[in-house]
């Protein structure tokens, strides 16, 4: 593919066996079979700080808050699965998303986010699968200038939903999943020629 999308998927979990994080890995293998080139984020990676003005003021922006700053600022897309807590986001993406917001010397606001295209997906044990939280995802996103593509899909029941090789049972699921990927890399890869 001309003009090779760069794909960024992380989740908004930090749990080692987390569904997420099996979920987005299932969307960019999606996107890599499009034609894309990924790469794989955990937040836990970063080990950020809640954000604090009065930290960033005294100390600057954390170190992990950079890494994912450059990530963003790398990257053309965004493959994000993120469980629901309480009807909404994890405090963990929130905070992620909070600190890459924060401008830098030198550039412009949101410079990370403008432009980007994301798909959203969640699997949750729950009968609507994190589907709320997806909401609440999707207003964020797209008020810090990113094009949230409009499919999305959320897996209930998740903790009965996967292989023992980080697949879903049902094909069907599987191939939403990648489809995700797959329509981030060719948007990407139109928005880029």
């Amino acid at each position: 593919m001309a003009n090779k999308p760069k794909i960024l998927a992380f989740a908004g979990s930090t749990r080692t066996n987390s569904f997420n994080k099996k979920l987005v890995k299932i969307a960019a293998a999606g996107a890599q079979a499009a034609g894309a080139e990924t790469t794989f984020l955990d937040l836990r990676d970063l080990a950020l700080p809640i954000f604090d003005e009065d930290l960033e003021a005294k100390d600057g922006l954390p170190a992990g808050a950079r890494k994912f700053k450059d990530l963003l600022l790398s990257h053309d897309g965004l493959l994000i699965s993120s469980p629901e807590y309480n009807s909404s986001i994890s405090a963990v993406l929130k905070n992620a998303i909070d600190w890459a917001s924060r401008p830098a010397p030198g550039e412009t606001p949101l410079q990370c986010f403008n432009g980007k295209v994301a798909g959203l997906m969640s699997a949750s044990p729950g009968a609507l699968g994190g589907l709320r939280g997806l909401v609440h995802l999707r207003a964020i996103l797209g008020n810090i200038r990113v094009l949230v593509l409009p499919d999305q899909v959320a897996i209930s029941k998740a903790h009965e939903a996967f292989n023992p090789d980080g697949s879903l049972k049902d094909k069907n699921q599987q191939a939403s999943i990648e489809k995700i990927g797959a329509a981030v890399a060719t948007t990407v890869a139109k928005l880029k020629s």
